[in-house]
């Protein structure tokens, strides 16, 4: 059997969709007020874990999974376009996942606990029977957690020292992966074709459109607001009103958005998540001046 390149692995493990894993973790590193120092190798292993290894092997997952829509959907990818040929994506899927494993093991309980929780939920993503994705709302759900929640937990966590965070953590911790619900619904407006004809129920595909991107919006807001008016109660105004200043402007990218959600999502999705994601730093922050953790 032909092997594929290493361009085709590359693409197939997606290396941008590495950064909100890679964000989240180093979030909860900052938020959990732990001194850096004897700690970098540690931050630095659970962001690469986040990212190249637990992040690119659900890319690999979905896709090897993906592969008879996205045929229809971008048949340039990898697999339907014959550069990752016979069966190579599953192997590396399941090759990528043991790796995973094997270096979550560096980071202790809390490390190697949340790395076998997403990826159990990268593959029940995407695989039968479960296949999350079958229907936008669980599976969103499932990216938001895993991508954010997670992540951000793990960060704080494994700097603590395998503490549990505190409540104040895991609120944004939590928040935030319920905003990327928001998000993860950009990725499906230029699918919305072959979803349909494959059955995969997402957003777009039950709402419709317009409504998707109504949703997907409030979705990424709400949450949003709510961190600010834990920051203001948490006597962080100036940070609060940084984070104010980054959701407005998201507003009026989003106006934009809205007016044409299939051609303007990954505009939105380059424009508009860089203010989201740059909000989540600063509550990471809100709570690293709060010494809300540490050893």
């Amino acid at each position: 059997m032909s092997r594929p390149a290493l361009s085709a692995v590359t693409e197939l493990f997606k290396p941008i969709t590495w950064f909100p894993p890679m964000w989240a973790f180093a979030c909860g590193v900052v938020a959990s007020g732990a001194s850096m120092s004897g700690r970098w190798g540690l931050a630095i292993i659970g962001v690469a874990l986040a990212g190249p290894l637990v992040c690119a092997t659900s890319q690999a997952v979905n896709d090897w999974f993906d592969r008879h829509v996205d045929a229809i959907n971008e048949p340039h990818r990898p697999i339907p376009s014959g550069r990752m040929p016979g069966r190579w994506g599953l192997y590396l899927a399941v090759v990528w996942t043991l790796v995973s494993l094997l270096v979550a093991t560096a980071l202790g309980p809390w490390g190697f606990g949340a790395a076998a929780i997403g990826l159990l939920l990268a593959w029940a993503y995407s695989a039968p029977p479960v296949r999350l994705k079958e229907n936008g709302w669980w599976g969103n759900a499932a990216c938001g957690l895993s991508y954010e929640g997670i992540a951000w937990v793990t960060g704080a966590a494994v700097m603590a020292g395998g503490s549990m965070p505190g409540g104040e953590s895991l609120a944004l911790a939590a928040l935030y992966s319920a905003a990327t619900h928001g998000i993860m619904t950009l990725n499906d407006f230029k699918a919305v074709a072959g979803d349909r004809q494959m059955g995969v129920r997402s957003l777009p595909v039950q709402l419709g459109v317009d409504k998707a991107a109504r949703v997907a919006c409030w979705f990424m807001v709400l949450p949003q607001a709510v961190v600010v008016a834990l920051l203001i109660h948490w006597q962080r105004p100036a940070h609060a009103v940084a984070v104010v200043a980054l959701i407005a402007a998201q507003l009026l990218l989003m106006k934009r958005f809205l007016k044409d959600p299939t051609a303007r999502a990954l505009w939105y999705s380059g424009f508009g998540v860089p203010l989201f994601v740059a909000g989540m730093m600063v509550s990471a922050f809100a709570l690293r001046s709060m010494g809300a953790v540490t050893p």
